[in-house]
């Protein structure tokens, strides 16, 4: 019973994920990888001697696929991975917060637009401007209010105004 149950799994097609997680993955699965964003970050991540230009280029095609493409694999292009992952402000402070060798400035351009990711990047990102940051935390009176509590070198005053007749206020 166990032969034939034995003869009947190697029979039965593997499937790409299958052959990643339990490294039996080859070089001659790469095109079917790079089909899809997805599985060319794990291609390339998982297996050796991949092409790594190749499945950048597949996983590019995903904001969040570039981005951990970028943290993960060894020879990324970290700018061409910064450029298509920093079009959203998440990603763009996640990009710039764990990716070495990240572009603080374009990350930040992007972060910036959206008051919650300004707050989080100037808190946590090294290198981070902090008077342009205070400035897209400030157009939302909740996150002038917390970068005036939680981002060392914030204009208290400018935050102070952005909160002025609200609940936030100070």
């Amino acid at each position: 019973m166990l032969s034939k149950i034995i003869k009947d799994a190697e029979s039965l097609p593997s499937t790409l994920l299958y052959k990643i997680k339990n490294g039996l993955a080859t070089l001659a699965d790469e095109d079917e990888a790079c089909k899809d964003s997805y599985w060319a970050y794990l291609f390339a991540r998982w297996v050796k001697g991949a092409n790594i230009e190749k499945c950048e280029e597949a996983a590019c095609k995903d904001p969040w696929r570039a981005y951990c493409f970028a943290r993960d694999v060894k020879g990324a292009n970290i700018e061409k991975c910064c450029e298509a992952a920093c079009k959203e402000p998440n990603l763009a402070y996640r990009f710039a917060l764990n990716v070495k060798g990240a572009n603080i400035e374009s990350c930040e351009d992007v972060a910036c637009k959206d008051p919650q990711w300004a707050y989080w990047f100037a808190r946590d990102v090294k290198g981070a401007n902090i008077e342009r940051c205070e400035e897209g935390a400030s157009k939302d009176t909740r996150w002038a209010y917390e970068f005036a509590r939680g981002v060392k070198g914030a204009n208290i005053e400018k935050c102070r105004k952005a909160c002025e007749r609200t609940g936030y206020a100070f």
